[in-house]
């Protein structure tokens, strides 16, 4: 427009602009509403969906003034021109970067409403947002009028030499995404590695996994590493779990008495120690005549892995009250010792707590 500005021209751009804010702000109070509203519902992934809206509207209403403004003032073709652009910019960075974070959440709620998916797992979320935000990236080059064929010949080429540079990386990429899709390891798990390590994943990103010791402390390990290392996953196929405990009684004791005792003490253990198993039926195996005693394994049942060393605790105090009362004798290792005194060997029986005597000639 060659025209020149006039006061009305002022005043109905302001009124524009004006327009847009408020109508910017009471989307929000609408919005800020709804989001009280979708957090009542079972579904989180209307909570996302409300967030984003809360911050793509606003913006949108906002430049929606800005554009009214524009086009009632006397603006020449040149800066109407470069106007739009930054407005289609502007309004494809916002978008951009609500889709990202909607997208991103609904991917998280996904993985944690499904059980064998990576409910914690930042390595889809991230993932994600990388692919949303180049994709946002390109579409405003384009609109700038910057041709991208270009650059995605220029990153067809060099994606070989950044691969090559970035060997360590991509490799912890792929095997962490092998990992997750394989479903060998899930955050939650309670994993030992052939090399010691061992707790619980607390996540898994695109370059290590963490994993949570007993003792609260975090250990990081590639995830290259983990999926070349031996494995056992104490929760996959089922966190339920028995654990076997070694009991010993004397060689005088009956037998029948110490199965009924023992296998008490068990059903009571369940029954009472938070973590163990109240269906678990007593298993009791008697199975080695050893040097002093006749040995038997207890099979206890867990909830979970870590809840074994309350159990196993619980469950010797109580048993070994039990076998007091009872008159049940746990033998003290014995060893026979040959004590040469002159001429003479005086055999000699001590325990293994008990200090050797001095040989006299």
């Amino acid at each position: 427009m060659n025209r020149a500005l006039t006061l009305d021209d002022a005043v109905v751009a302001g009124i524009a602009v004006a327009a847009g804010l408020v109508a910017a702000f009471l989307s929000r109070s609408l919005l800020r509403w709804l989001a009280k509203h979708a957090k009542r519902t079972r579904w989180s992934g209307d909570d996302v969906i409300v967030d984003a809206l809360r911050s793509i509207v606003p913006w949108a209403l906002i430049a929606a003034g800005v554009a009214a403004a524009a086009i009632v003032l006397p603006l020449t073709r040149s800066v109407q021109h470069h106007t739009d652009q930054v407005l289609e910019v502007w309004l494809i960075l916002v978008a951009t970067l609500s889709a990202a974070r909607v997208i991103t959440g609904l991917v998280h709620t996904f993985t944690q409403s499904r059980s064998g998916v990576a409910g914690s797992a930042t390595i889809f979320v991230n993932i994600t947002r990388v692919l949303v935000l180049a994709i946002g990236f390109l579409v405003v080059l384009q609109t700038l009028g910057i041709s991208i064929a270009p650059l995605l010949t220029a990153l067809g080429v060099g994606g070989l030499a950044v691969a090559l540079a970035l060997q360590d990386t991509l490799a912890n990429l792929f095997a962490g995404v092998h990992i997750l899709a394989s479903k060998t390891v899930q955050p939650g798990d309670y994993i030992q590695l052939s090399s010691g390590e061992e707790g619980y994943v607390v996540d898994i990103n695109w370059r290590q996994t963490t994993v949570r010791q007993l003792s609260n402390n975090l250990v990081v390990i590639p995830n290259g590493q983990l999926a070349k290392a031996n494995m056992t996953n104490y929760t996959r196929p089922e966190q339920r779990l028995t654990v076997p405990v070694q009991v010993g009684v004397s060689y005088d004791a009956d037998l029948e008495q110490v199965e009924r005792v023992t296998a008490e003490v068990v059903v009571e253990v369940m029954h009472k120690v938070p973590g163990a198993l109240p269906d678990h039926e007593p298993a009791i195996r008697f199975h080695t005549f050893g040097d002093s005693r006749i040995g038997f394994t207890v099979i206890l049942g867990i909830g979970e892995f870590s809840d074994q060393y309350r159990i196993k605790h619980e469950f010797i105090k109580r048993l070994h009250r039990r076998y007091q009362e009872e008159n049940i004798r746990i033998p003290s290792p014995v060893r026979t010792v040959a004590i040469r005194q002159g001429s003479f060997t005086i055999p000699h029986q001590r325990t293994a707590g008990e200090p050797a005597r001095e040989t006299a000639e």
